[in-house]
Formats: C-alpha cells, structure tokens, sequence
C-alpha cells in the first residue's frame, strides 16, 4: 500500500482543488491481491487505489472512455512475426503505467 501511495505522490497524479458547486466527489476504494509463484508460495502482496467509477453517468460525468490496453489480435500479430523471423521476445511490467499518461481533462 505504501509503494503504491508512493507512486501516486512521485507521479503528482492528484492536486487538491475546490469541487464545483453541485458536484459530489467520486469514491475511492483499496483493493487488496496475493500474487503467488508458479510453486503456490507468495511472490508478493498488492495493493490498488481504486475509483468507484460506476457512480458515474455518462453525459453527467464524463462523455467518453478509454482504456490502453493492447488488443488481442496485435500480440498475436506480433508473436506470428516474431516466430516467422526468428526474434527472441521480452516480457516486462511498467509498474503504474497508468500513472506516465497525461490527461487535458
């Protein structure tokens, strides 16, 4: 939990700022996992700062939606490329990633 606030902070996700009049704030909510090894011993503890989004409505609160997330057909275009051409692959994690984007909202 603390590295995750850690993140938030070092990422200046947030700015305290007054809530326009007839507004109401949305909640947030930690959400809690166990990440285990392929042995079934504990490779880790997790913790997430979640927003209660579904409070939300749309044309209210927000008009569009967007997640970054790589779809499906992509990787597997990219694995047939690699396997045609030999290449080694690489797998990582971008710890917050979701943090390194900018937002004009």
């Amino acid at each position: 939990m603390n590295v995750e606030l850690r993140a938030l902070e070092d990422n200046n996700t947030w700015s305290i700022v007054s809530l326009p009049p007839g507004k109401k704030p949305i909640d947030c909510k930690w959400v809690y996992k166990i990440r285990y090894q392929a042995d079934g011993t504990i490779e880790r503890y997790k913790a997430r700062l979640v927003a209660k989004g579904y409070t939300q409505q749309f044309g209210i609160d927000f008009l569009d939606t967007f997640s970054p997330v790589a779809k499906l057909v992509t990787v597997k275009i990219l694995l047939l490329l690699a396997a045609i051409h030999g290449w080694h692959l690489t797998q990582l994690d971008v710890t917050n990633a979701f943090l390194h984007g900018d937002l004009h909202e």
